[in-house]
């Protein structure tokens, strides 16, 4: 076997990969190598569960969430098991126990009567980015799924909205040098590519604006050009603090968006189906964050089932 360094299977691994992937997702591994990878084991021919188990509570002991060290340890053994599979490398065998993580996730969401007042804001106040933050709680769109939403991808007939593109910043290589750009592809995975029922208040906003509308011009941009999420954000962001609305990321309106579902009895299945999961457990552990009053409500029905049952 003629070993080879981590660096050099990555070398090597970058134009096989590059050809099999999309650009987004290349992009977002190169970069998990390049941060966390490539300084630990960039001069190693193996790595075994030691180093990996030692790394792992490095990354969380840095800050990172499970999650996010599961992810890298993802990459790590896809980058170890090319290198295996060309013969430079032994056959990696990383068996990792992760630390605990005690941290418990923010809950970004917004609640009825502040929903409702937001809305109603931003009905007031209709701009194509208001338009935008409208739609993603009345369908629960990812950000980068809102800018790359067309006009075109709107039905007013069958009151139907399709998921066909996003839009993301990634980093490339120009000649040897890491730039970023915006790109638009098609949503992350099989089941992002979606079609979503809009209700009678949203189809009713959108039709006068759609009469005139370029069917590829994107919603929110109002132009052929989409708008960076990004910047997206920072807008969000700004208006929020502006007025008051107790939500800091733009995703919250996604968790809201599933926490109203669940709250209107809407069963898991459908939730998943509606945010484009694949698993319903991503949907539950995710975006659905039950308060205290529909717990209250919850064992107030089950009760009252009971006693007319003891009846």
């Amino acid at each position: 076997m003629k070993k080879k360094t981590v660096t050099e299977i990555y070398q090597e691994w970058r134009h096989v990969k590059r050809q099999l992937v999309k650009e987004s997702s290349f992009s977002t591994y190169s970069i998990i190598i390049e941060k966390h990878v490539l300084p630990v084991f960039g001069d190693c021919s193996t790595v075994d569960s030691a180093a990996a188990q030692s790394f792992a509570i490095k990354l969380a002991a840095d800050g990172l969430s499970n999650n996010t060290v599961r992810g890298v340890l993802l990459v790590l053994n896809m980058l170890l098991d090319y290198g295996y599979r060309c013969g430079w490398t032994e056959r990696p065998d990383l068996r990792v126990s992760l630390p605990r993580d005690c941290r418990r996730p923010e809950l970004r969401v917004l609640a009825p009567d502040t929903q409702r007042d937001f809305m109603c804001y931003l009905v007031n106040h209709l701009t194509p980015r208001n338009l935008g933050i409208y739609i993603c709680l009345c369908t629960g769109l990812r950000i980068g799924e809102i800018c790359g939403l067309q006009w075109g991808d709107i039905d007013l007939r069958l009151r139907l909205l399709a998921v066909r593109r996003t839009v993301s910043r990634i980093y490339t290589d120009d000649g040897g040098r890491r730039i970023t750009r915006v790109v638009v592809n098609s949503p992350k995975t099989p089941n992002s590519q979606r079609v979503i029922p809009l209700s009678g208040n949203l189809t009713s906003m959108l039709r006068p604006m759609a009469r005139f509308a370029d069917p590829s011009a994107y919603v929110i941009s109002g132009d052929l050009k989409p708008v960076e999420p990004h910047l997206y954000r920072i807008y969000f962001r700004r208006l929020t603090e502006r007025l008051g609305v107790p939500i800091k990321k733009f995703h919250g309106l996604r968790h809201t968006f599933a926490t109203r579902c669940i709250e209107s009895q809407c069963d898991c299945k459908t939730v998943s189906a509606l945010l484009g999961h694949a698993n319903i457990s991503t949907t539950l552990n995710l975006y659905v964050h039950p308060d205290m009053a529909l717990k209250r409500k919850c064992i107030d029905r089950m009760l009252r089932n009971v006693s007319g049952k003891a009846k």
